[in-house]
């Protein structure tokens, strides 16, 4: 699964290094460098989507910003106009998601990137004194660049107003797939990755889901992930900022004591 990460891009440099489309300008300022993203916070994704002035010219990539947590178009409003409060869509399996009720349109013609430094995990660790204790870990690449996570994204409206009453809210959901190598001994899902050569072929809404960027992560790009320890403060989503992702040491180790990666 995937249920915090840290993102540190610009929307305006990510349109840049993408030849895509900044959509974000429009909506509030939201902090750029987030290190404790999680579920419900406003987050970015890439969308291919046509010119409404012209459909007929090839879709063009844009950034937009959307709620972790995807929001089905058929969800029911609730108090004040906003969707009906349920558990969060935050993770999709990919090799269920073009089954579910929930996702199944979205995985049509509704694909996403979501941009991200790393992702966190948790696994349970025995301490000296017998107790166990959550470890959080932070999962990035080894080489310091941009991971691209496979997601899918909703519109909703609230279907008691106006279509032009309001803005809709635009959603999104991260694909998990099985974890592979390494990664495995810390979850046994992980996010799923897409690397480059495959961003054009997973976002083109006008083509099939591309059925084999479903099956998973190779073990070459898996092997390019770092595993860290990092500090517990990460457990709150109340805390943020750069020291949520330093290397810490392990539960009951000694001050000063080097630690092993894997």
């Amino acid at each position: 699964m995937c249920g915090r990460y840290a993102t540190t891009v610009d929307p305006a440099l990510l349109a840049v290094e993408l030849d895509a489309i900044d959509e974000t300008a429009s909506a509030p300022p939201q902090p750029t460098e987030r290190y404790n993203v999680a579920p419900t916070d406003p987050v970015l994704a890439v969308v291919a989507r046509h010119d409404r002035a012209h459909p007929t010219d090839p879709p063009t990539r844009r950034i937009r910003r959307m709620r972790w947590g995807l929001v089905p178009p058929w969800t029911k409003a609730g108090e004040g106009g906003a969707p009906a409060r349920s558990a969060p869509l935050f993770n999709a399996r990919a090799d269920t998601a073009a089954t579910k009720p929930a996702f199944r349109a979205a995985v049509k013609t509704k694909r996403a990137l979501v941009p991200m430094d790393g992702w966190y995990e948790w696994t349970a660790e025995p301490t000296a004194g017998g107790k166990v204790v959550k470890v959080p870990h932070f999962m990035t690449p080894r080489d310091g660049s941009r991971l691209f996570m496979a997601g899918l994204w909703s519109v909703w409206h609230d279907p008691a107003s106006r279509p032009d009453a309001s803005e809709p809210l635009l959603s999104c959901t991260i694909l998990t797939t099985d974890a592979v190598g390494e990664l495995a001994s810390v979850h046994d899902r992980m996010p799923l990755i897409l690397t480059p050569e495959h961003w054009d072929r997973w976002l083109d809404p006008d083509a099939d889901v591309p059925a084999d960027l479903l099956a998973g992560v190779d073990e070459q790009t898996a092997a390019g992930i770092e595993i860290r320890l990092v500090s517990d403060r990460v457990n709150s989503v109340r805390n943020d900022g750069p020291d949520l992702v330093t290397p810490a040491a392990p539960p009951g180790s000694a001050v000063g004591e080097q630690i092993t990666l894997l």
